[in-house]
């Protein structure tokens, strides 16, 4: 199999798009762009619509299918998550094909060719991720929670199990580093949940999901969810705040050193016991990790016995979400002004579409939190007042406005990552161009460029 950079690799994709957009390439500077993971890919090309009553299929698109296919086994032998591409029109005939690796300091973007956030320094997470959570006095458990109904129910309702020895309940304690609470040390010895004991009776994990309420993790799948369990990119992570009422039951932290997961919903979200309560909750009370979000957990039942009893309860939702203090996002349909969102606990300011004049950034001046600073490119009057912003870790900025901060030798020296916001479409080439000139002032490796050039 020929290299990801070899233009053999991607010629078949190349041939559709040059003869789906061949008018588009034959101006001069015309160019066609696309980006290819091991996940998925975004390529410019049109499918044919499948016969009506019918969902579409891989045979509608068999030809791009097979091209994507090719480049993408190239992709993964070569180590590669994603590589974004431009192919022109070559002087001579055939094509010119640019690849763009993102290297270890920038994350690839999101469906389509520009980079994603530029990590100015390594290992560097936003500050969600490196929140605790707060103590809080006088945490206790449920009142209702009861160790002994808990097991003699469980037992009942699996007469059959197997359960964990104290021995391997230990060797796990010593794993996490973290002693199990009495209630999920009384579950796991009723049932160890290992699918050796099930054999070839699935019935099994019915029953006992039914017990518990829960797809249940073996007692060797428990895990800790802190915060470098709940992975999320820069550009998502710099725009959340932890943020945690006084009337909450649950923090609103990224993840704890006491939550302890044991099993999951069957939809992907992670069910825990919750050993570092919000100021109105209980210790050991459950909570749901949802997939869908980056930050906070949903309360489900003050205890596992409650659980296990009574079933989920009419809890708090997955989060507080305030938009403001902490949060704002200024635009047509948000906040309605700068001045507005200015606040002593904002930490995280979106300036997104706009229909009236560029904005000052004067009003937010001085506010000690604020970290964050997204602006949709054209929005801001005088981009040269981000210099007055002290403690900002994240900025992302449309082309222009980075252009401006460069050339004035005015980029923050607080951040911690970047990111670039292109508006409508650009050639990906001097993107790619200002991530390394950002990357460079922090002496971060750039963004890897190769060409090829072949015949069609």
């Amino acid at each position: 199999m020929p290299s990801i950079h070899e233009f053999t690799t991607w010629e078949p994709l190349l041939r559709l798009l040059h003869a789906q957009h061949a008018e588009r390439l034959a101006v001069p500077g015309g160019y066609v762009t696309g980006q290819i993971s091991r996940g998925g890919w975004s390529v410019p090309l049109r499918r044919k619509s499948p016969p009506p009553g019918r969902a579409a299929q891989i045979e509608d698109m068999q030809d791009e299918y097979d091209a994507v296919e090719r480049v993408r086994t190239a992709l993964a032998d070569s180590g590669l998550a994603a590589i974004s591409f431009v192919t022109e029109a070559a002087p001579a005939g055939g094509a010119v094909l640019h690849l763009l690796e993102p290297g270890p300091a920038v994350e690839p973007g999101i469906g389509g060719p520009y980079p994603g956030s530029i990590l100015l320094v390594e290992d560097a997470v936003a500050e969600p991720w490196r929140r605790l959570p707060e103590p809080v006095d006088g945490a206790a458990p449920d009142p209702a929670a009861d160790p002994a109904l808990l097991e003699r129910t469980l037992r009942e309702r699996l007469p059959d199990a197997i359960g964990a020895t104290e021995a391997e309940i230990a060797a796990v304690e010593d794993r996490l580093g973290i002693p199990l609470p009495e209630e999920l040390k009384v579950l796991y010895r009723v049932t160890r949940a290992r699918r050796e004991d099930w054999g070839s009776k699935y019935e099994k994990a019915d029953q006992v999901f039914d017990a518990v309420g829960c797809e249940l993790f073996s007692l060797d799948g428990l895990y800790i969810a802190d915060a470098s369990s709940r992975r999320c990119p820069w550009q998502f992570a710099a725009m959340e705040a932890v943020v945690t009422p006084p009337d909450a039951a649950v923090q609103g932290v990224v993840g704890s050193p006491g939550w302890i997961v044991f099993g999951d919903n069957g939809g992907g979200d992670r069910l825990a016991v919750d050993l570092t309560p919000g100021p109105r909750g209980h210790t050991g009370q459950i909570i749901l990790l949802s997939h869908e979000e980056n930050i906070g957990a949903e309360l489900l039942a003050a205890s596992l016995t409650g659980l296990v009893l009574d079933g989920e309860s009419e809890g708090e939702g997955r989060r507080h979400r305030r938009e403001q203090p902490a949060v704002a996002h200024v635009n047509i349909r948000g906040v309605s002004s700068v001045q507005a969102a200015a606040h002593p606990a904002l930490e995280v300011l979106s300036i997104g579409v706009w229909e009236g004049e560029p904005v000052s950034l004067a009003p937010v001046v001085g506010l000690p939190r604020l970290r964050t600073l997204s602006a949709y490119p054209g929005t801001l009057a005088d981009p040269l007042e981000i210099t007055e912003l002290k403690g900002l870790e994240y900025l992302k900025l449309g082309p222009e406005e980075w252009r401006v901060l460069l050339d004035a030798d005015a980029v923050p020296r607080s951040m911690l990552a970047a990111g670039i916001t292109v508006h409508g479409e650009r050639h990906p080439l001097p993107v790619a161009d200002l991530a390394d000139e950002l990357l460079a002032l922090w002496d971060r490796p750039g963004i890897t460029r190769t060409t090829a050039e072949g015949s069609l």
